[in-house]
């Protein structure tokens, strides 16, 4: 069935059904086994290598070059599909895309030929950018690059390694001899090399979110770039990454419940019917989560629509308008994000109130969904969009592009 059949709205862009019918059957095999994994951790191995394999990581690549040539909005609604199969994996392959979103905005020609070839060929892209512990807000990164005997080497640890552990290539922030932010690209397998599935939080359990160290890893001069040469509207990019991840479990969630009321028999002598599936308040718990997914979604591709305008921007030899459109950006993906996390937590809750206590038993692994919605809407607090999104209304402040965390300089 279309997206329009199935009543999530129209898809966006005539070839969307054409280019999602090659993933779809590779997104239920996905969803078949989600549950099984999340309940006994097991990582999402061949449920990626079957992505790669079939071209997923490829897909906004140019198809003269080897992808798929879709569109942000278009992109965006494939991680929708994905995300109500296994949201899981989509946080997984996050740096990847949003490394490729680098490679795409290039202006290195050599760069860009390298890149596409890798991406093209299957290969993908973890990342290592966070560091924990004293890492401080302004200070360079801890983890650096230095010459020795001539070469090139990487040294230091990182934490919310998302994805790395699946990866062939481990996109790394680093500083280099002064000072200055850089991005290297090492091999996931080089020497001195070693990915820990150490995350421990209580959602996205199967991300491998976990340490990252390198010890002596010799880094090549093509694969490190001056960080601030990298794509402008990437913030905004990560964040409608995990507002397509949060729609995707909304949808998730929805297909749950109503297959869980069809089925139910169970039910209580002052219900408003024998079965749940005719309970009129059951059902209106059914819709109102349905409808939550639905506006999530749309809330989500409407936020990507500003991308596709950051995007075109970065071309046109403008400044000023690609500073315009990566503020407009930023700012819709902070107003979406606000309300996409409100949907989407309150959906994973009213779920259990269409259904018994036994829906609270751990083998029908409903409360992973609230787990996973609870863990990905805790990236980049929403508590400090309102006040961005209300200082541009009153004042007209651009928003902040980048940031970092880290311990406070006081």
């Amino acid at each position: 069935m279309t997206q329009i059949e199935n009543a999530w709205g129209a898809a966006p862009g005539a070839g969307y059904e054409a280019l999602a019918a090659t993933f779809r059957p590779i997104f239920a095999e996905i969803a078949r086994q989600a549950p099984k994994r999340d309940l006994e951790r097991h990582l999402p191995h061949d449920a990626i290598r079957s992505l790669k394999e079939a071209g997923f990581g490829a897909v906004r690549l140019p198809t003269a070059h080897g992808g798929r040539g879709a569109s942000l909005p278009q992109f965006f609604n494939l991680l929708i599909e994905l995300s109500a199969a296994d949201s899981n994996v989509t946080q997984a392959l996050r740096a990847h895309f949003g490394y490729a979103e680098d490679i795409l905005n290039s202006k290195d020609a050599e760069r860009r030929s390298l890149w596409f070839g890798r991406i093209a060929g299957g290969e993908t892209a973890g990342s290592a950018w966070s560091e924990i512990g004293a890492a401080a807000t302004l200070d360079r990164f801890s983890t650096n690059v230095a010459e020795k005997d001539g070469r090139l080497l990487l040294n230091g640890a990182k934490y919310y390694t998302t994805g790395s552990l699946f990866a062939d290539w481990i996109d790394v922030g680093a500083s280099d001899a002064n000072g200055e932010g850089i991005a290297v690209a090492v091999r996931r397998d080089a020497e001195g090399v070693e990915v820990v599935d150490d995350w421990d939080g209580f959602g996205q359990t199967l991300t491998a979110s976990g340490t990252t160290t390198f010890r002596n890893v010799a880094v090549e001069p093509e694969d490190i770039v001056v960080d601030d040469e990298r794509f402008k509207y990437s913030s905004a990019f990560y964040q409608i990454v995990h507002l397509a991840t949060l729609a995707g479990i909304g949808r998730a969630i929805t297909t749950d419940v109503a297959k869980a009321v069809a089925e139910r028999r169970r039910t209580y002598t002052h219900a408003a019917a024998s079965r749940s599936s005719e309970d009129p308040q059951v059902l209106q718990v059914v819709g109102r989560i349905r409808a939550a997914a639905y506006a999530a979604s749309a809330i989500t591709l409407q936020a990507a629509s500003s991308l596709e305008r950051a995007y075109e921007a970065h071309f046109i030899d403008d400044p000023e308008a690609e500073e315009k459109a990566n503020a407009i950006a930023e700012l819709e993906a902070a107003q979406a994000q606000t309300v996409v996390s409100d949907l989407i937590l309150e959906a994973s809750t009213l779920l259990f109130d269409a259904l018994g206590a036994s829906a609270t038993k751990k083998p029908a692994g409903l409360d992973r969904h609230w787990r996973n919605a609870r863990t990905l809407a805790s990236h980049n607090p929403r508590i400090y969009k309102h006040r961005i999104i209300g200082d541009f209304a009153v004042n007209g402040t651009p928003p902040p592009y980048q940031w970092r965390i880290g311990a406070s300089a006081g």
